[in-house]
């Protein structure tokens, strides 16, 4: 389905279908039912950096599991570290208990603790028990850094935007590109930010949906590759370049309604790293890459008089688990992509420029190297 945010295509709408799997009907995490995606983006200001003040070129998304009270009915869901030079915050309580209370959050580096601290704001705001006569919420705020075009020692989003991405959350079509969190980030030396994809099981393996959504912020111009073709090397002189070879992080938050324990999503979130390396990165020494998974199919009671629950689960020994392995390639790979092709050039501190991923060029280079389907829209 087109993308209704913005004027640059999505790659199925150039012909770039990625994988065999089929995609849902907005080709994006808010297809598995339930999940919502809301962004806060801040861009101020040009020209000089003046620490503390601008320019500001960042923002801070939230991804939703479900409409209801996500403390009260949490999620199972599972945080996988791919390279640990980064902040996935409470990983250790999601370990422990195996599911989430709270909306994910994704933002800049330094704005982890402020947003944090936000979060725990607003669910008070939403409970008069928490604190009181259970224990509060322990918020999931993951990051990568902008610190390329924005002032990150301005931390400059603030609890309003943190309500703003919540509260703004919704399902169906996702905004995408230099969006929330996504606003200052930088992907394979071109735009990157937040792109999102989905895959739907066909019905004999129960039709279960896996959605993606990326926040891309990683890789080196020349080893960018797109459906296989080496996308990046033919454009290695196109504008002036950052040469970026092992900074820069991505996030990976994989949502599905399949139901899932946490061990399995932690094999589900190894996955993304298939997915990422399809694009052409193996993960540099200073990259954060982490994957955040949950299903939208075991949610737990915060208060249950049973002793015992009962959760249904999937079967390991079938043709279902490869097929939702590869569901995680597909989309986690789309969705880099799209987070690519979606991106507008920006400028940003210090008149430091980031062009967008040239469509046109890319097209030619498809074509060039055998894909006649892909097109201009």
């Amino acid at each position: 389905m087109k993308n209704e945010f913005g004027k640059r295509p999505r790659a199925r709408e150039l012909g770039i279908e990625i994988g065999i799997l089929e995609t849902g009907p907005h080709n994006a995490i808010t297809d598995v039912n339930g999940v919502r995606v809301g962004h806060a983006t801040i861009i101020q200001g040009s020209g000089a950096l003046v620490p503390m003040q601008g320019p500001i070129r960042t923002g801070v998304t939230a991804i939703l599991p479900h409409g209801g009270d996500l403390f009260l009915d949490k999620v199972t869901g599972a945080v996988v570290r791919i390279n640990g030079f980064g902040e996935v915050t409470n990983t250790q309580q999601i370990d422990e208990m195996g599911v989430f209370e709270g909306p994910l959050m994704l933002t800049n580096t330094m704005n982890v603790p402020r947003v944090a601290d936000a979060v725990i704001d607003w669910a008070f705001e939403h409970s008069t028990a928490m604190g009181i006569t259970t224990w509060g919420i322990s918020p999931i705020v993951a990051e990568t850094s902008d610190s390329y075009l924005n002032d990150i020692r301005g931390r400059h989003v603030t609890k309003a935007h943190v309500y703003q991405a919540i509260e703004s959350a919704r399902d169906g079509a996702v905004s995408e590109g230099a969006v929330g969190g996504g606003t200052g980030m930088v992907c394979y030396e071109f735009k990157g930010g937040i792109g999102t994809s989905s895959r739907v099981l066909p019905d004999e393996l129960g039709h279960f949906t896996v959605g993606v959504l990326v926040q891309s912020n990683f890789g080196s111009r020349r080893k960018l590759r797109i459906d296989g073709v080496p996308v990046g090397r033919e454009l290695i002189d196109y504008d002036e370049r950052i040469q970026r070879e092992s900074q820069g992080s991505v996030i990976v938050v994989i949502a599905t309604d399949a139901p899932m324990s946490s061990r399995q999503l932690k094999r589900m979130g190894m996955r993304a790293t298939f997915g990422l390396a399809r694009t052409g990165t193996q993960g540099g020494n200073t990259s954060g890459d982490f994957a955040i998974a949950f299903s939208t199919a075991r949610n737990r009671p915060h208060h249950s008089n049973a002793h015992t629950l009962e959760l249904a689960q999937v079967v390991e020994d079938t043709q279902l688990i490869n097929a939702l392995f590869d569901a995680v390639v597909e989309a986690t790979e789309e969705a880099v992509l799209n987070s690519l092709f979606k991106a507008e050039t920006v400028r940003g501190r210090d008149d430091h420029l980031i062009h967008a991923l040239p469509i046109s060029e890319t097209v030619e280079i498809m074509n060039r190297y055998g894909h006649a389907h892909v097109h201009l829209p």
